[in-house]
C-alpha cells in the first residue's frame, strides 16, 4: 500500500490543530520549508514547524526547498523527524548529506523537473529518501507531470540493480487518478497537498489514495 504524506501548505493556518487531526490516518506530516531563493516563495519556519508536530503522532517529512540547507538543517531536527530532504541544485550538498547523517536523521534528496537522475548517483549509498519533483517547486496546484514516471522506473532500477533500500517519493499535482500512475512507476509516498486539504472528508482521501 502507498505512503501518503500530507503537505500542511494547503492547510488553514488560523487552524492548524484540526487541519492537522484531519489527517492523522496518513503516514507522514510534509512540510514544505520554502527560503524566497530557492523558489520564489516563502512557506513557515521552524517556530510553526515545531507547534505542527507537537499536535501530532506522525513522523515528520521535512523539505528543504532551500539555498543553503547547511543553514536550515540543525533548526528541523525534532524528535520526530524523519527525514530532511534537501535539493541537489542546492549548495554544498555534500556537506549537508553528513549534516544530516550526523542528526541521525533519514537523508533525502530531492531533483526538480529539469534535473537528471544522473545527478544523484553518486548520493545513492547515503539516502533514505529520493523524492521526485512532478511539478516545478514552489506553487501549489500545478499540473501532474506524467514523464516524471520515467525518472521513478530509472530509480526503481537502480535501487534493484545496486541492493538499496531507499524510498521514492514524489511531489505535485497528486490525486486519484496521479496516485495511479505513480504507484504503477513503483512511488513509495506520494505528498498530497491541495487534493486532501480541499476535501471535507480527510480521512476518506487518504484512504482513496492509499
Amino acid at each position: 500500500m502507498m505512503k501518503i504524506a500530507p503537505s500542511v501548505l494547503t492547510a488553514n493556518f488560523t487552524n492548524l490543530e484540526q487541519e492537522i487531526k484531519s489527517i492523522q490516518t496518513a503516514d507522514y506530516i510534509h512540510l514544505d520549508i520554502m527560503d524566497g531563493h530557492f523558489v520564489p516563495n516563502i512557506s513557515f519556519g521552524p517556530a510553526i514547524s515545531k507547534q505542527i508536530e507537537a499536535v501530532t503522532h506522525l513522523p515528520i517529512d521535512v523539505h528543504l526547498m532551500v539555498t543553503d540547507p547547511l543553514k536550515w538543517i540543525p533548526q528541523f531536527v525534532f524528535p520526530q523527524t524523519k527525514f530532511i530532504t534537501i535539493h541537489i541544485e542546492a549548495n554544498h550538498v555534500q556537506e549537508s548529506v553528513l549534516a544530516i547523517q550526523k542528526e541521525r536523521v533519514g537523508v533525502g534528496i530531492a531533483i526538480k523537473p529539469k534535473t537528471p537522475v544522473r545527478a544523484i548517483i553518486p548520493y545513492l549509498n547515503d539516502v533514505s529518501l529520493i523524492l521526485v519533483m512532478t511539478v516545478e517547486p514552489g506553487f501549489g496546484g500545478q499540473s501532474f507531470m506524467t514523464e516524471m514516471m520515467d525518472k521513478v522506473r530509472e530509480l526503481v532500477r537502480l535501487r534493484k540493480e545496486n541492493g538499496l533500500n531507499f524510498v521514492i517519493e514524489i511531489d505535485g499535482g497528486v490525486n486519484d487518478e496521479t496516485a495511479k500512475i505513480a504507484k504503477e512507476a513503483g512511488v513509495d509516498i506520494v505528498v498530497a497537498g491541495s487534493y486532501l486539504f480541499n476535501m471535507e472528508d480527510r480521512a476518506k482521501g487518504i484512504e482513496v489514495l492509499k
